[in-house]
């Protein structure tokens, strides 16, 4: 049993991608950051390489366990035995140049990466964000509608959208990086949709490119004067049918597990709750010493020294 790490993004696809794509909804933040590193390249999430890593069982040869770093983002797991969460801690403590800021995975495994990591390094856990994966079930749209239409986004909309999704940023703190290749990135794949009144953008919602029959909702936003009139809903419910007639089997989407206004109207539209997911942050360490970990042999190859994404 042992961890493999690499930079090689082909090489994970080829050594995880199957394990990936064989659970999309519990994998789905996974699976739509390398799909948006494979079509945008390594930088697409920051100026230091992305790092990828998975785990390989007794005696299977195959990948049951997974995770990628794009710095400065937290490392995102996927579900972990107990025993693959404490291995990884080990693995990522015993390099000295990668900084580990905290973790984002389900809650199960994030707690268990998160004890060892704090044993072995005396650092403290915090919860910095608590998320709900909701999974679609029958969609039910807003009754009555607000008035309006929705439609595909366009390029002669980036303007707008770019300043709406600062806003989203600076509400919400769920959206880090270039605003701007985030947008450019989603229409380019027309992943965005708006909800026009009267030839007017009034709120959107966006969604992931579709991967192994999965697509996610998020960016969801209406400007705060033009709240309370149903538009998000409206338009969440416009990108979500969409999907569907599309094909897509999995329509997912996160919530704010603390905002009850946005769980009640995603729930209202028909999704239902699958599993919580944290955001943990870890403090710097406090007189660690990490000098005998790091002299134990290891099952797979340490972290690169050169370093190492909601």
């Amino acid at each position: 049993m042992a961890w493999t790490v690499t930079y090689d993004l082909e090489e994970f696809r080829a050594a995880a991608g199957g394990f990936l794509r064989a659970h999309p909804a519990r994998n789905t933040t996974l699976l739509t950051v390398v799909s948006s590193l494979t079509v945008a390249g390594s930088g697409r999430y920051g100026d230091e390489p992305p790092v990828y890593g998975w785990w390989t069982g007794e005696g299977q040869g195959r990948a049951e366990g997974a995770f990628l770093c794009t710095p400065p983002y937290p490392p995102l797991l996927s579900a972990l035995s107990g025993e693959a969460a404490r291995a990884l801690a080990r693995t990522l403590a015993r390099d000295g140049e990668l900084k580990i800021t905290g973790v984002n995975a389900g809650r199960e495994t994030a707690e268990a990466f998160a004890t060892a990591w704090t044993g072995l390094t005396g650092a403290a856990s915090s919860v910095d964000q608590t998320h709900l994966l909701y999974r679609l079930d029958a969609l039910t749209p807003p009754d009555p509608a607000p008035p309006g239409r929705p439609r595909t986004a366009t390029t002669a909309d980036r303007d707008l959208l770019i300043t709406w999704y600062e806003g989203f940023a600076r509400e919400t703190d769920a959206l880090r990086g270039d605003v701007t290749a985030q947008v450019d990135d989603k229409l380019g794949h027309d992943g965005i949709t708006v909800w026009e009144l009267d030839g007017r953008p009034v709120a959107c919602a966006g969604i992931s490119r579709t991967i192994a029959g999965m697509a996610r909702v998020a960016l969801v936003y209406t400007p705060p004067e033009l709240r309370g009139r149903g538009y998000a809903g409206a338009a969440t419910a416009a990108v979500s049918g969409a999907a569907r007639a599309a094909g897509v089997t999995e329509v997912l989407l996160f919530t704010d597990l603390g905002n009850p206004t946005s769980n009640a109207l995603y729930q209202r539209l028909g999704y239902r709750p699958v599993e919580e997911h944290l955001v943990l942050s870890f403090s710097a360490a406090e007189g660690a010493d990490l000098a005998a970990e790091r002299t134990v042999s290891t099952a797979g190859p340490a972290v690169p020294e050169q370093g190492h994404p909601s």
